[in-house]
């Protein structure tokens, strides 16, 4: 029986049908064009009015656009008509470049303080692979910037001789990187993509002689794109158009380290003291709310470079050395030695950060909620990954986001949901790094309500997503990748990343053998938070036998979502987008 079924896939053959226009295409060529023959620049405008919500358009835009369709479609610089037909309207409809789901521009108000933001975070960003022996290198730090990513974070150590200062996963098997070389990347790739700020967060296990040596290299590689405070305390943060082209340090200042080591045995004892994690702490005691016993579970949700065990060289005078460090760091950072319902209350005229793991964070918010969204109303919270995904996976970035989180720290070099997730949420606000925190998570004053991220909230509005059809495969995948024998089985899936309420998956039907499928499928998703929500699309190829094949993903903002027929291209795991591979969609808010 096997070998007759073999003997019948060789005979099946491969079939490319051309993409036909679906039914709502002809229907709407029909309905703006003359006769049902040709589309005017006039009737071209009135579509995009009334249909595709781009209440802007002007004649000259549709000129614009028919003299784009017709080089594309036809590859002539001088075209000699002024129309579309039913095939160039169909190919505007399905071209990435001349209809985008969003819009690739900076549209929000960036004269907010720094606060007011979600910052495209990177987590130990200088890694090439996985947490635990990869190299360290300034390729990702570059990778991520041309992404976008707007906080880089650096862990930096005493070279081998006690003279220089590394970059590397403290207490691991990852070869370091010279912290020069790595603020020199970051000098020449920090704006390539984006004006807005670069933060760089430093986990700092310097003695004061090499933080007076980092001070040095920080000023003599940046110079006057290095933002810091005049006094000593930043009174309020600008905004990220007042620090366009700027680069802007936050660490725990060395004060800092003087209360880790005033915790030491008071009888003289040389045991050194463990911070838990370094500057990504919630100290575990008893007045923490978020506390629990300490395990062997517990020791691993850090990572290893965050244990600061303190050499005993540490003294008050000699944290003195370095005060030239000290007045680089605008935005300081800290962890809640006395429990974290006292550090997130907020101090007046004094803008700070707070690193919590994921974990914390999760427990955090069972009882302090509206406290962490009060908290970021003025101050930085980044939430940053446990330390057992080893292998640089991430976790669901929603929950820090809900809580108002600016900066979600994630691993940036590997890939999987959540990662896309990130990549669908910077690409909002033109894919800058900087997108603005709604309205609900930055109201304040009295006898107004803090945002409760679990109070159960009434639907907002309603997201109709069709999915008429897809193509590219066959220009960007090999005849046999998906199947030997016959071509793909391809089904979409579309859901919602956004608060749990709003979270919700559909999928099509399978489209057998065929590389350009029609589905003609629509869903509907109600929203509570739709600010938050992301609209996921994946694309994977049905197999009877194994797991269903991978063939494409992205994630889209939905508060950014262009109405009307659109084409979405699509990605790989990692993010990049394909050459060819995308699908005809369209998207309606009721």
């Amino acid at each position: 029986m096997g070998s007759y079924k073999m003997m019948f896939c060789f005979t099946r053959k491969f079939r490319v049908d051309d993409v036909e226009p679906p039914e709502d295409v002809r229907a709407a060529f029909n309905t703006y064009s003359e006769r049902g023959n040709y589309m005017t620049a006039e009737l071209l405008r009135r579509f995009l009015v009334e249909v595709q919500g781009e209440v802007d358009t002007t004649i000259a835009d549709a000129e614009r656009i028919i003299h784009q369709v017709i080089q594309k479609q036809h590859r002539i610089t001088k075209y000699a008509r002024h129309t579309l037909n039913l095939d160039d309207f169909f190919c505007f409809l399905f071209s990435a470049d001349l209809n985008p789901p969003i819009k690739n521009e900076v549209h929000h108000d960036m004269t907010a303080p720094l606060s007011h933001y979600f910052i495209y975070t990177g987590h130990n960003s200088y890694l090439t692979g996985n947490q635990l022996s990869s190299d360290c290198s300034d390729i990702p730090i570059i990778n991520a910037l041309k992404r976008g990513v707007r906080v880089i974070e650096l862990d930096i150590w005493p070279n081998s001789s006690k003279d220089d200062v590394h970059v590397l996963h403290g207490r691991t098997l990852t070869t370091p990187v010279p912290l020069i070389q790595c603020l020199r990347s970051i000098k020449d790739h920090a704006f390539s993509v984006s004006p807005y700020p670069v933060v760089i967060t430093l986990e700092d296990h310097l003695t004061p002689d090499l933080q007076a040596k980092v001070a040095k290299m920080v000023t003599q590689t940046f110079g006057e794109m290095l933002f810091y405070p005049e006094s000593e305390c930043l009174e309020g943060i600008p905004s990220p158009e007042a620090l366009k082209h700027r680069i802007i340090l936050s660490t725990k200042p060395p004060k800092e380290y003087l209360e880790s080591k005033s915790s030491q045995d008071k009888g003289g004892n040389s045991q050194k003291v463990r911070d838990l994690p370094g500057e990504d702490s919630v100290r575990k005691n008893g007045s923490n709310p978020t506390a629990e016993p300490e395990s062997v579970d517990d020791k691993n949700d850090c990572d290893p470079q965050d244990d600061e065990d303190m050499d005993d060289s540490y003294s008050y005078s000699r944290q003195l050395g370095a005060p030239e460090y000290k007045h680089l760091i605008t935005i300081p950072a800290g962890k809640p030695k006395e429990g974290l319902e006292l550090a997130l209350k907020v101090k007046p005229d004094k803008v700070r950060r707070l690193s919590l793991s994921e974990q914390a964070l999760e427990k955090a918010t069972l009882s302090l909620g509206t406290e962490l969204v009060r908290f970021t109303h003025e101050n930085f919270l980044r939430v940053y990954p446990k330390g057992t995904r080893v292998t640089s996976s991430n976790y669901k970035p929603m929950i820090g986001w809900m809580h108002g989180a600016q900066m979600v720290a994630f691993n940036m070099q590997g890939y999987g949901k959540s990662l896309w997730s990130m990549h669908g949420m910077f690409r909002s606000n033109g894919g800058c790094g900087y997108v603005k925190k709604p309205d609900f998570l930055m109201r304040a004053g009295p006898g107004i309500d803090i945002f409760n991220p679990k109070a159960a909230l009434p639907v907002k509005k309603t997201l109709k997503v069709r999915v008429y059809q897809g193509d590219g495969w066959r220009l960007d995948f090999s005849q046999t990748h998906f199947d030997s024998y016959s071509p793909p089985d391809f089904y979409t899936k579309v859901g919602i990343a956004g608060v749990p309420a709003d979270t919700k998956m559909e999928k099509t039907k399978p489209i057998k053998d065929n590389w350009n499928p029609t589905w003609e499928e629509e869903f509907t998703f109600s929203l509570t938070v739709p600010e938050l929500a992301l609209l996921r699309i994946e694309v994977h190829e049905h197999d009877v036998h194994e797991k269903d094949d991978f063939a494409g993903q992205t994630c889209l903002p939905v508060s950014e979502l262009r109405p009307g027929i659109r084409a979405v291209p699509l990605s790989d795991r990692k993010g990049e987008q394909f050459k060819s591979v995308m699908l005809l969609m369209k998207f309606k808010f009721v």
